[in-house]
């Protein structure tokens, strides 16, 4: 018996999702121990031409919703790329993961 797409992506993108916002957690409660300002981690760039983490967490949300999309042969959502605070971010990837769980699995 083969796996179909459906049955080999999704799993992956949730689990990475899912690390995603754990790892977005301990940065703000970091931040939040330190009494520092979010913001500063939610706009930080790794490296001058790189996107900032806000950005990094859009692209990863686009980059799985995108691929369910294809796989299931369906639409996928739009979002309006505005999130600025931990919990937009968490919304987003809280979203992106109902939109994930809820795509009919396909035979490709």
């Amino acid at each position: 018996m083969s796996l179909s797409m459906h049955q080999c992506s999704m799993p992956v993108f949730i689990h990475s999702l899912n690390n995603l916002a754990a790892l977005l957690k301990k940065g703000e409660a970091h931040f939040e121990k330190e009494g520092l300002d979010g913001s500063e981690l939610i706009n930080a760039r790794l490296h001058p031409n790189m996107h900032p983490l806000s950005r990094q967490v859009q692209i990863a949300c686009d980059v799985a919703k995108g691929a369910g999309a294809r796989i299931s042969g369906i639409e996928a959502p739009k979002y309006d790329d505005t999130e600025s605070t931990f919990a937009e971010l968490y919304t987003r990837i809280d979203n992106t993961l109902d939109f994930l769980s809820a795509l009919p699995a396909k035979d490709n």
